[in-house]
């Protein structure tokens, strides 16, 4: 067998084996497992009994294992997967060129799968849920036509959206800013911020009405004011402090409990990588690898890597608890200095 030419490039092949041991459902259709002494393919989630490390390789995919000599598992029955992933690429397309919103309904009806089924399905493949998937995809349009100067409402309709009304809802859902504020960068928001001293050094917090859009360390009201270039930008009030006095005891303090609300753009991939870093509890760390296959992409390393650099609310958002796979620190927006003492004052909390 010539297996080892086959294997995927991009697959860490530790994330994949953690996928297995842990029997890992959300894995299945990303990847299979080939066991060297059996000559057998199987998913992730499979119930056999797991071989040693030492005799199983991975592939992309249940073709480049039938390539390679193997033959599908009859217990967990993988090619079946390949059912699935068909099934969730035809609904992304239909929800593509669909011109308004697609119920779940009819999505699970056009791809042959009962509705609540296909939705565990698709948010297993894709990280969101199709309703989210559409959202997302109608926004993006909004802004693109936005973008090219058209009227406001001409891109609203283009976009997809039934009404104005829906389109607005959407986008205080995403930015806290109407569709004229994506257009003119931020006109129309205000955006309160404060630089203040905690245990890392002088730290930016800057919320809009909606909640927290960035805290760093080392920058000034001029950084605030290139990335939010037409907001309204005024120095924090008596309303703001007790946030900054949470954001500030949140920095002292990693390992505590924070129930901030934040106002924040970002792709779906983003958003998926950093709902996963909110995940891993204070005191662990998880690397780049295990994000990515958390989300149901262990081929993103980098990807996930790059979301974690996107990052616009340190500490509230642990891309500190991110480490590379042999264990080093890797990288970090404001230095490695601070994600050490980060680290260290969450394992000592």
């Amino acid at each position: 067998m010539s297996e080892m030419t086959m294997i995927h490039p991009t697959l860490d092949p530790d994330a994949c084996w953690e996928a297995f041991s842990r029997r890992d459902r959300d894995m299945d259709g990303h990847f299979v497992g080939a066991v060297l002494t059996t000559g057998i393919y199987c998913k992730p989630s499979c119930p056999a009994r797991h071989p040693s490390r030492c005799n199983i390789i991975f592939f992309s995919d249940a073709e480049s294992a039938r390539v390679s000599g193997y033959r599908a598992c009859l217990r967990c029955r993988p090619d079946e997967v390949g059912r699935d992933r068909q099934a969730v690429d035809q609904a992304l397309s239909l929800i593509d060129l669909s011109e308004g919103p697609l119920s779940l309904d009819a999505l699970a009806q056009a791809v042959g799968y009962a509705p609540h089924h296909f939705h565990r399905l698709f948010k297993r493949a894709t990280g969101v849920t199709p309703a989210a998937y559409a959202r997302k995809l109608r926004a993006d349009r909004l802004e693109s036509a936005l973008e090219e100067d058209n009227r406001v409402t001409d891109a609203i309709y283009d976009a997809g959206y039934n009404a104005p009304s829906r389109a607005y809802a959407d986008a205080g859902q995403r930015l806290g800013m109407t569709p004229s504020a994506w257009k003119k960068g931020g006109a129309g928001v205000t955006i309160r911020y404060a630089i203040v001293q905690s245990s890392l050094g002088a730290t930016l917090i800057a919320a809009t009405e909606k909640g927290l859009c960035r805290i760093s360390f080392d920058e000034d009201e001029a950084e605030l004011r290139r990335r939010f270039p037409a907001a309204d930008i005024r120095p924090a009030d008596a309303d703001f402090a007790a946030m900054v006095a949470e954001v500030v005891a949140l920095v002292d303090n990693p390992a505590r409990t924070a129930n901030l609300p934040v106002d924040v753009q970002g792709t779906a991939f983003q958003q998926a990588v950093w709902d996963a870093l909110r995940a891993i509890p204070a005191g662990e760390t998880r690397t780049y690898s295990q994000v990515a296959a958390s989300i149901g992409k262990p081929g993103a390393v980098r990807a996930a890597g790059s979301a974690c650099g996107d990052n616009v609310l340190a500490v509230l958002v642990p891309c500190h608890r991110v480490l590379r796979t042999d264990g080093s620190l890797g990288g970090y927006a404001y230095g490695l200095e601070r994600k050490e003492k980060l680290l260290e004052a969450e394992r000592k909390a």
